[in-house]
């Protein structure tokens, strides 16, 4: 459309901030635009006026773009009605990616224009997004519009999140010189920066603030619209004059200085929110949001606080949104952590991600299969790749959750999970989204344990079920028309390798288990190493210590990805005084190897007077409950009666954590990754963890935790003793911990396990 400094609006602000980065990444980038310029930006061409008429506005950019479009390896349109021109007229082989920034039409129709003019805004998006060989959308909510109003094949819609400029931010003033340079009072602010447009929602917002008990609280309107009138209008009826302000519109470092000097931003529209670009500036800021459950805000302001979210045109519900954050304490985010979740989201990325799009577009229009098989439409039908993931597990075990929680961030593949039993991880998985179904393994096989893995000692029956369910299996995966089997588990790696192979499909094991004899009968590492040299086309282990495991894995492709941790933000912590209990926990099932009694003996030596408590979080998953009973009868041996609470499984491990003060990790033998390690460092917490297996490639001795020797009591005693004695140290290692953790997210492991997808069906 225009040049975000001429003609302001989120689209241009994206179009500028976008061919900045992609210039200073070595994109010979040029932006059309319709003019003026008041003075020449390199990369940048003026063509025709946005104020003047239709038909030369778009000969003007005919003209300004043929050249171009014949030179370019890409064209990149932003706006349907100013692509159309150069799309009409560009040579065949030249690649087209449409940014999709909301339904032009639709926007038209609710701001009341004729159905004819609806109807002719329609047909010129439809025109120019068949044309296109891949669209870039900001938000799930947009490529939903895309698929199901437009008729859009899914598979050549790509996400891609808009970033934010933090370091314009980084230097914002404080609250109070912010106010003082600007003019406004210095109770709390309330601030809303706004296209002032029907569907913005600045009505439903002047009406919540009427209702809400806002205390002496300013709300602080900046932008401008044809609505503006209607709004004073509203402002004065509402007898509202007193504590709300229409700014109009400010200058972009005016704006800066708004968002420093609020103490929350609101952003209330109605409908058609693609993403709202000042979610990102205000977090960056370090000011919390408030916004519509609509878009990208919808997508991204759940990680910091779900209630930041509220219904669309609910009045009620804002209301009380914005009472509560003006009132009760701990009702917004701490400025911190708003800045921290905008840095995840920096043009730079985004650059990088559209860059990845104009080659996915170029190759497909060259040859589909030379393009990225997991970018591309897959290689049947036109569909991006399916993969199925094989398990043989519903039960909330570590794999599992780390399975959870990856699955929904993979974005380039179709995904479909298929597990051999029931169980809560099927409806955890329906919830997140993930196609999902039950294959049932008799239970009699389902259940039989690694221990019986020996010459002679495997009932026939087993034999006999685990043959009929991978013919079972193989012919599901074909009527899937899987492209890639991804085993989840031990036992699906072994059933799930063979039904891939009957299937023709390749498959990619997924180790999450240390094959060692301290860990599974000798026959069954032999099975297992032998199978992984025969089965699987690319190999994933949790961690090094994993993958050492696994003996030769051959040719095949190999990568260490470690589980993902959900990136939800922690709940405050426990607030402790001098004189309170210090409170160490573990996390995990109970189960010899896990260590628990470890832990128990080392609090009675540490703590023979009392001083700390032990919460043991975590149940007898697999037939282990005469260890649950040996662990009660242990805290009555060691005389800790009234200071151990063993919750038994819990569903919110985070609630948990944060009544904690140290967490520890007490394995007897190594641990494959250690999930809980992540979590407790994501949470803040100190961690003490055994020095072996997964954890000590996770944990820095004495920067983001404590290592002590596996099964060892006393050191484990010393390091407690030592954090109790030192709040600073439980401080530092708690700070170092929560930055570490932030490498742990799914949506930073997810790409690379799509790369993994692409190479293995690339060499297929």
């Amino acid at each position: 459309m225009g040049w975000f400094s001429v003609q302001a609006g989120g689209l241009n602000r994206y179009l500028e901030e976008l061919h900045k980065a992609l210039r200073e990444q070595g994109v010979a980038a040029t932006a059309v635009v319709t003019g003026p310029l008041p003075e020449p930006v390199p990369g940048v061409v003026a063509a025709g006026s946005a104020a003047g008429p239709l038909l030369p506005r778009l000969w003007a950019l005919r003209r300004a773009t043929g050249g171009l479009v014949r030179r370019s390896d890409v064209v990149d349109a932003h706006f349907a009605l100013h692509a159309l021109p150069a799309l009409l007229g560009r040579p065949r082989g030249v690649p087209v990616v449409v940014h999709f920034h909301g339904p032009w039409a639709e926007e038209s129709a609710t701001a009341g224009d004729s159905r004819r003019t609806v109807r002719a805004k329609r047909g010129v998006e439809r025109l120019v997004y068949r044309r296109a060989d891949r669209l870039v959308v900001l938000s799930e909510a947009f490529r939903r519009i895309l698929v199901d109003r437009y008729g859009v094949p899914a598979e050549k819609v790509r996400l891609v999140r808009p970033g934010v400029d933090v370091e314009r931010f980084a230097g914002v003033p404080d609250r109070g010189s912010a106010r003082r340079a600007l003019g406004l009072p210095d109770g709390p602010l309330v601030l809303c920066v706004r296209r002032l447009v029907p569907r913005m929602g600045l009505d439903v917002l002047l009406e919540a603030w009427r209702r809400a008990d806002t205390g002496a609280a300013t709300l602080a309107i900046a932008g401008d619209g044809p609505s503006r009138a209607d709004l004073h209008r509203q402002v004065d009826a509402a007898d509202l004059g007193g504590s709300v302000r229409l700014l109009g519109r400010v200058s972009d470092d005016d704006l800066v200085a708004l968002y420093a000097a609020a103490d929350v931003s609101v952003v209330p529209s109605t409908s058609l929110e693609g993403f709202g670009l000042i979610v990102l500036e205000s977090l960056a800021a370090g000011t919390p949001v408030i916004a519509s459950d609509l878009g990208g805000m919808a997508e991204v302001l759940p990680a910091l606080d779900p209630s930041l979210v509220v219904p669309p045109g609910d009045v009620a519900a804002l209301a009380a949104r914005l009472e509560r954050a003006l009132s009760a304490p701990g009702g917004l985010p701490e400025r911190e952590d708003c800045r921290r979740l905008a840095e995840e989201h920096t043009w730079a990325l985004t650059a990088r991600q559209v860059r990845g799009v104009y080659d996915e577009a170029a190759a497909a229009r060259r040859s589909p299969s030379t393009a990225s098989p997991t970018a591309v439409a897959g290689r049947r039908g036109g569909r991006r790749p399916r993969v199925v993931v094989v398990g043989h597990s519903a039960a909330l075990s570590g794999g599992e959750l780390a399975l959870l929680t990856l699955l929904p961030a993979l974005e380039a593949v179709d995904v479909h999970v298929v597990l051999a039993e029931d169980g809560p991880l099927v409806g955890r998985l329906e919830a997140a989204g993930v196609s999902v179904e039950v294959l049932a393994l008799p239970e009699r096989t389902a259940r039989l344990r690694k221990g019986a893995v020996r010459p002679g000692t495997v009932p026939v029956g087993a034999m006999w079920d685990t043959a009929d369910y991978v013919r079972r299996l193989a012919r599901r995966l074909r009527e899937l028309q899987a492209d890639v089997v991804h085993t989840n588990t031990l036992k699906a790696h072994l059933y799930g390798g063979l039904a891939a192979r009957w299937a023709r499909t390749p498959q990619v094991w997924h180790a999450r288990d240390r094959i060692a004899a301290d860990y599974l009968p000798r026959p069954a590492v032999a099975v297992v190493r032998a199978a992984v040299r025969l089965l699987p086309a690319a190999v994933v282990a949790n961690s090094s210590s994993t993958l050492a495991t696994l003996g030769s894995t051959g040719r095949r492709p190999v990568i260490v990805l470690p589980s993902a941790v959900p990136a939800d933000p922690a709940p405050a912590g426990r607030s402790r005084g001098d004189g309170d209990e210090l409170v160490i926990g573990c996390v995990g099932r109970l189960t010899p190897w896990k260590g628990q009694d470890v832990l128990l003996r080392a609090v009675a030596a540490a703590f023979p007077d009392g001083g700390a408590r032990v919460r043991v979080v975590g149940s007898a998953l697999f037939g282990e409950d005469d260890y649950a009973a040996e662990l009660e009868r242990l805290v009555r041996e060691l005389g800790l009666e009234g200071r151990v609470d063993m919750t038994g499984f819990v569903d919110d491990v985070p609630a948990q954590l944060a009544e904690m003060d140290v967490l520890v990790h007490c394995s007897r033998t190594p641990e494959p990754f250690g999930q809980v390690v992540v979590q407790g460092m994501a949470a803040g917490l100190p961690v003490v963890a055994a020095d072996a297996g997964g954890p000590a490639e996770v944990v820095e001795a004495e920067v983001t935790g404590l290592l002590t020797p596996p099964g060892d009591e006393d050191a484990l005693s010393r390091a407690l003793l030592r954090l109790a004695a030192e709040p600073d140290l439980r401080r530092r290692l708690g700070e170092a911990g929560r930055r570490a953790a932030v490498a742990y997210e799914p949506h930073r492991l997810a790409p690379r396990l799509e790369s993994l997808y692409d190479e293995v069906l690339a060499r297929r």
